[in-house]
């Protein structure tokens, strides 16, 4: 036989084993995509196997029916174990979808229904609709709303009166979504690793202003309970805490009793600085507790009263910034949606006062959840399904006006948002740092907390950083460019912090710590310094002239004054402040009484000062006391001199027209003699420009 024809039967037996492994690939490919029922026919060959697998869909099914979340987690267990036996069955593969998008892993349920429907197209008759679900957790928003579109279609006319208008909500959702995605945010987000997170899942985190503590809800091993939630076949919640030392979180500690107990404890917010505690109570519908920090201690926990705590669910809860007011979620039915943002004021009597719904500019028809009120007074952050979402609970920012009306509510875009549920946010005082909580690949498991930097213009993205890039982790969109920048106004808000301490043995104090708005002669605030630590943060949003009082018992008050112009951006101040006991010889500056320029008459924006001094005087009847005047160097001696004198006395005169004797008081004036600062700046003539309260007996 030649080559020639030894060549063309070779070709002939390749072209014919070609065509065999052909068909017998496109049989197996057709067996691959039939529906196989769970029948004994079906599997003659594995009676025992059978047998087995049927038990488990018969769990999963008697779960599955009950539609809760911790039933659908349970009836998941078993489907899966029935599908490795046979997982070509489309009713199994459709319930296992199900049972997954109605878990934190939702994302996994795309490849059962896709496999549901390939199997047997009229698997369901709701098989469009949980494709377009799974497409649209998956960002493929052009299929998702291909699917949406076919089931809508098959609906009924009566049907679609009634799931029409979700629909089309969803379809509008996926449309939001391609158009943040073209525009992605310019952050970082980064998993704050294993010293917080947990296999289990873990969640609300709450911070201190200063971003130096933070506590969180965690439903890990060895909770103070240690029972699991029949609900949802989890440990129940506890509250963990952690501390900011050098930028690193630190290992999370139980909080421990009483603010864990028995039963579910969970955060809800935490206050500026610190020292109160809102968590959440599942009695009652959802409530909402409060406790304060006392030293190194947690009070217990006490439920608010009836103008917060309703008979319905009260869930997340912010403190303004002067703690006079907060806000808080409700379902209760007088809102304009499901659950909607409320705002309550404390009455004279520190009781909190009647709600008052916020109004549509926020709240909408769909549920607002996760609300946080910025110390600065000014910014709210919340959670939405209304607005203009691109899947489950997106985060907004709004902003309070200068005429007093919120702004319309801002997504704060991808990937901070993403067609899940994102809920809980939190952000530091400069507003370069949030916190939330979110379940993706790559985490230690379940729900993780993580930390957001929003990235200002100057600072480049690196593009290919896979550690640091969140676009890339987050989601599984393969193209992503890094373009926009949300838009950081430097917050406009002064920190000042601090430890209040014994000028003599330097032993912290507890005092009373009062913020004053000296042009409208009104406290806008009072806090406490931590007995054991005596540390303080009080936040002043800028726009104001703050006067700031200190006073402990047994101790003479201490003033401070910040005027902080509206348009001061982000600062933080730290201040010491030393207390003096009522010594004889003791002087203390008083900063906040004020004169005209080169005048002794006493500006309004004085007197809350001066009520100080007066309240000193009649606390301590016996006490004689010297008011001096001092002025910087600039002038003759003989007008500062004059001068000094004239604002002492005035001082003086003031506190015998409200009934001190004029016995207990004496007035000098040391012009410039008496610097505590240099002459040569502004500042420090500012400085030496006061009027001083002296002890000369008691």
């Amino acid at each position: 036989m030649n080559t020639l024809n030894l060549l063309k039967m070779n070709q002939n037996l390749i072209f014919k084993t070609f065509i065999s492994l052909s068909f017998l690939l496109i049989n197996l490919t057709i067996f691959a995509q039939q529906n196989v029922e769970f029948t004994k026919d079906n599997f003659k060959n594995n009676k025992e196997g059978f047998k087995e697998a049927m038990k488990n869909l018969e769990e999963g099914d008697e779960n599955y029916k009950q539609k809760s979340i911790g039933t659908y987690l349970i009836a998941l267990g078993f489907y899966l174990k029935a599908n490795q036996y046979n997982p070509n069955n489309a009713l199994l593969n459709y319930k296992i979808g199900e049972c997954y998008l109605n878990s934190i892993t939702k994302i996994k349920a795309i490849d059962f229904f896709k496999k549901a429907f390939q199997l047997d197209n009229n698997v369901a008759p709701d098989i469009h609709y949980f494709l377009g679900r799974s497409y649209h957790l998956n960002y493929e928003f052009d299929k998702a709303i291909e699917e949406y579109n076919i089931y809508k279609k098959s609906l009924s006319p009566k049907d679609i009166e009634i799931y029409q208008k979700g629909i089309t909500k969803l379809i509008a959702e996926c449309n939001t979504g391609k158009e943040l995605i073209k525009n992605p945010v310019r952050v970082f987000i980064d998993n704050l690793g294993d010293n917080i997170n947990t296999k289990y899942p873990e969640y609300s985190p709450t911070i201190s202003t200063d971003e130096s503590m933070m506590l969180f809800t965690s439903r890990r091993e060895g909770t103070t309970g240690g029972s699991i939630d029949p609900d949802d076949n989890q440990y129940l919640e506890d509250i963990y805490i952690s501390y900011n030392i050098n930028g690193k979180w630190q290992i999370a500690k139980n909080v421990g009793k009483p603010l864990n107990s028995k039963n579910n404890d969970a955060t809800v917010a935490l206050s500026p600085d610190g020292q109160q505690l809102f968590s959440f109570d599942g009695s009652n519908g959802g409530d909402i507790l409060v406790s304060e920090l006392k030293g190194t201690e947690w009070t217990s926990p006490d439920k608010l009263n009836k103008n917060i705590n309703s008979d319905y669910h009260e869930s997340s809860a912010s403190f303004s910034y002067d703690g006079k007011t907060m806000y808080f979620v409700s379902d209760r039915p007088e809102g304009i949606g499901g659950r909607d943002i409320y705002m309550s004021k404390l009455d004279k009597k520190g009781k909190w006062d009647k709600a008052i719904n916020m109004g549509n500019v926020i709240n909408t028809e769909y549920d607002e959840e996760g609300v946080f009120m910025h110390p600065d007074g000014r910014t709210m952050y919340f959670c939405s399904q209304g607005h203009n979402t691109m899947g489950g609970y997106d985060i907004f920012k709004t902003v309070l006006q200068d005429d007093g009306k919120w702004s319309t509510p801002e997504n704060l875009g991808y990937p901070i948002n993403t067609p899940d549920n994102d809920v809980f946010f939190v952000i530091n005082a400069n507003g370069k740092h949030g916190y939330y909580s979110s379940a993706v690949e790559g985490g230690y498991g379940n729900y993780d907390i993580y930390v957001i930097t929003f990235l200002g213009p100057e600072k480049p993205m690196i593009q290919g950083n896979e550690d640091n890039l969140l676009a890339m982790v987050v989601n599984p969109v393969k193209e992503t460019v890094i373009e926009k920048t949300i838009e950081i106004k430097t917050t406009r808000l002064t920190i000042l912090k601090g430890i209040i301490k014994d000028a003599v043995t330097l032993n912290p104090i507890e005092a009373q710590i009062e913020i004053i708005d000296n042009d409208k002669n009104e406290v806008v605030s009072v806090a406490t310094s931590n007995s054991s630590t005596g540390k303080y943060l009080i936040s002043l949003p800028s726009g104001k002239n703050y006067g700031i009082a200190v006073k402990a018992k047994d101790y003479l008050f201490h003033s401070e004054n910040f005027d902080i112009p509206a348009a001061t951006n982000y600062q933080e101040i730290n201040k010491d402040i030393l207390l003096n006991k009522l010594v004889v010889g003791t002087k203390i500056i008083l900063k906040n009484i004020f004169f005209d320029y080169a005048k002794s008459t006493l500006r309004p924006s004085s007197f809350p000062e001066l009520e100080r001094v007066l309240k000193l005087m009649n606390d301590f009847p016996t006490i004689r006391v010297e008011i001096s005047g001092h002025t910087d160097n600039q002038g003759s001696l003989g007008l500062n001199k004059k001068l000094s004198e004239a604002r002492a006395k005035a001082v003086v005169d003031y506190l015998i027209s409200k009934g001190i004797s004029a016995s207990r008081l004496e007035y000098q004036g040391y012009a410039y003699f008496q610097p505590v600062a240099t002459n040569d700046t502004d500042e420090g003539r500012q400085e030496n420009r006061r009027v001083e309260f002296k002890i000369l007996s008691k």
